[in-house]
């Protein structure tokens, strides 16, 4: 039986009344995404950050605690989500810039009555999110898990349409997804106008030849790499493995959670 908490170095997170736990996939995201601006000579604003399908709000108060003067905005359409993420907001040395929402991606606009930083900008500079993935697998008799986990109710398309939505010019998009969905998340993403700027596939064990997910980056111009087509299908990327073949914690993975894990 799982515990109610999960404790890191400078925050607690409660999942107990979350349909889908603290996992490795929302900390690796959490530490491998990039929460700062990717161009130096942007306008000097406050940082912002919107977590899509927060949960109980883990990316958020990761990403909170690597970039505290951001604020962040966590949405989600479980009110028992979002009241568990309300919460540890709140237990949070971060509280102040961080806020949960009861909301669908579809129709969340952060300029809306209930947007508590109406001096911010309209669009994000970072949005996150660890989405729902099973696409025609056998559902799950839980409800609460198996609207987490299906992308009945966030499909690909919508994920990224909206995020092209709510994202500024220099923005960056940050998921984590199965690896099986890269070829098709990186041609839906071009539909709209967002493009692949940094991918590491993430594996299980050594001795696994096929990775079991990916860590992308998309932005809306490819300044990194200008000459390569939209599509970018042939995008090297990097690699992580999780485990080595004498520990359940590699070296590389205990160095990119270091500041997180206690």
């Amino acid at each position: 039986m799982s515990t109610p908490n999960f404790r890191f170095k400078q925050f607690t997170v409660w999942h107990d009344k979350c349909a889908m736990k603290v996992g490795t996939d929302g900390v690796l995201l959490g530490a491998w995404c990039t929460p700062t601006p990717r161009f130096t000579d942007s306008p000097i604003h406050r940082f912002t950050i919107l977590d899509i399908g927060t949960g109980s709000g883990l990316i958020a108060l990761m990403l909170a605690q690597r970039c505290p003067d951001a604020h962040i905005d966590a949405i989600d359409i479980d009110p028992q989500a979002i009241e568990q993420a309300t919460y540890n907001f709140a237990q949070s040395p971060w509280s102040k810039h961080l806020s949960a929402h009861l909301s669908p991606l579809q129709s969340w606009h952060p300029d809306s009555p209930i947007h508590r930083f109406p001096d911010s900008p309209i669009k994000y500079d970072l949005i996150v999110s660890n989405p729902p993935y099973f696409v025609d697998s056998l559902k799950n008799p839980d409800k609460g898990r198996e609207q987490a986990r299906h992308t009945d109710t966030l499909s690909y398309e919508d994920l990224l349409k909206h995020s092209a939505r709510l994202l500024n010019e220099q923005g960056t998009l940050a998921l984590v997804l199965p690896a099986s969905a890269e070829e098709q998340i990186i041609r839906l993403a071009s539909n709209y106008g967002l493009y692949p700027v940094r991918l590491t596939r993430v594996y299980s064990k050594p001795d696994r030849p096929t990775p079991i997910r990916i860590l992308i980056e998309f932005c809306k111009e490819s300044p990194i790499f200008p000459e390569v087509s939209p599509l970018m299908g042939d995008l090297e990327g990097s690699s992580l493995c999780i485990s080595s073949s004498t520990s359940p914690c590699s070296a590389e993975y205990a160095e990119m959670t270091k500041d997180f894990y206690l």
